[in-house]
């Protein structure tokens, strides 16, 4: 499990004052298709004031496409504070774009390896945190807002994303990543209104061995895996709220659901029975297409010579009932 987080292959962020043709980076290419990306961790924004689609991930750059097939980029769109805790050359890791109130946020998990904030079973945990960004234009740049800190300095946090809830309130949800709480957990923050600090404290929504369907085996013993990752969260047609997320199976990434029964953040949540994607299919988001049509974004991964590639894919998606359908992949032409 170690490994494979640690092979993640993570670009270096630039300090902050660059200017655009600085920001791009040099292997920019156009009409890329999409299965021929490497991108962990895929989020798409479907934005109808451009018309075009903007895909991000993990590495802290961007894509752009008028018709998911073909791909221009990556871009290089994040500045963020070289005299910050994130230090001048943070990794980025599964990063989001949300729109909100006219302006665009970025969540997403930054690492800064030289902060050192706790040691676990032999394991140094370095800094590392959800936090968000913010634009006035999709595109980017994305350049920090007020606040330094999210949450708290002392837990490592991933994988951030972003959900109103019933109350009209704006909230981060968020993992505690396993490798200091060794059971991971997904967890509630609420945000400022205009989303430039925290509020509170988080509260725990569910831990990763609340899962059925994740496995792995600590010597004899086969048990639910100890990992939380990329959660999102959506309503049915019924208005179910529910919140895919993603685990593993022994050694493949795979991706489960859980419907609240409160329809609301709180809970309690009630995590299905079995995955809701094939083995090797994890990190994934939902967005509807400029035309209306419901697709989930993920990425697989397999190993090439040593080497962990990941790879975006789509999937069909039926949201019109009570439960979330997943149906066969979408090749965009």
């Amino acid at each position: 499990m170690k490994k494979i987080k640690l092979l993640l292959l993570l670009f270096p962020l630039f300090p902050i004052f660059l200017s655009a043709q600085q920001r791009m980076p040099n292997r920019f290419r156009t009409d890329i298709p999409l299965d021929s990306i490497r991108l962990s961790d895929p989020c798409i924004l479907a934005d109808g004031k451009t018309s075009t689609y903007y895909m991000t991930g993990s590495g802290g750059l961007l894509w752009k496409s008028k018709d998911l097939a073909r791909w221009d980029g990556p871009y290089r769109v994040t500045e963020t504070d070289s005299t910050s805790w994130m230090g001048s050359r943070p990794q980025i890791w599964a990063a989001e774009l949300h729109e909100y109130k006219g302006k665009y946020y970025y969540f997403a998990t930054f690492t800064n390896n030289a902060i050192k904030i706790d040691t676990v079973q032999n394991n140094i945990i370095p800094r590392r945190a959800s936090h968000v960004l913010v634009s006035d234009n999709p595109g980017g740049p994305y350049k920090p807002m007020n606040s330094p800190t999210y949450l708290p300095e002392n837990m490592p946090t991933l994988d951030g994303t972003f959900w109103i809830d019933r109350d009209g309130k704006p909230y981060m949800i968020y993992c505690h990543e396993w490798l200091q709480n060794l059971n991971g957990t997904m967890e509630k923050i609420e945000l400022k209104p205009d989303l430039s600090g925290s509020v509170g404290k988080g509260k725990i929504l569910f831990r990763a061995s609340d899962s059925p369907w994740s496995r792995e085996k600590t010597g004899d013993n086969i048990h639910p895996n100890r990992v939380t990752d990329g959660p999102w969260l959506f309503r049915t047609g019924t208005g179910r709220l529910g919140m895919i997320w993603t685990s593993w199976v022994f050694q493949d990434y795979t991706q489960g659901v859980a419907y609240s029964e409160s329809g609301t953040l709180d809970g309690p949540w009630i995590q299905e029975k079995d995955p809701i994607t094939p083995p090797n299919f994890g990190h994934g988001m939902l967005f509807r297409t400029l035309d209306g049509k419901w697709l989930m974004s993920v990425h697989s991964h397999k190993d090439v010579n040593g080497r962990y590639v990941r790879i975006p894919h789509l999937f069909e998606v039926d949201l019109s009932g009570d439960k979330l359908v997943i149906g066969k992949l979408y090749v965009p032409r």
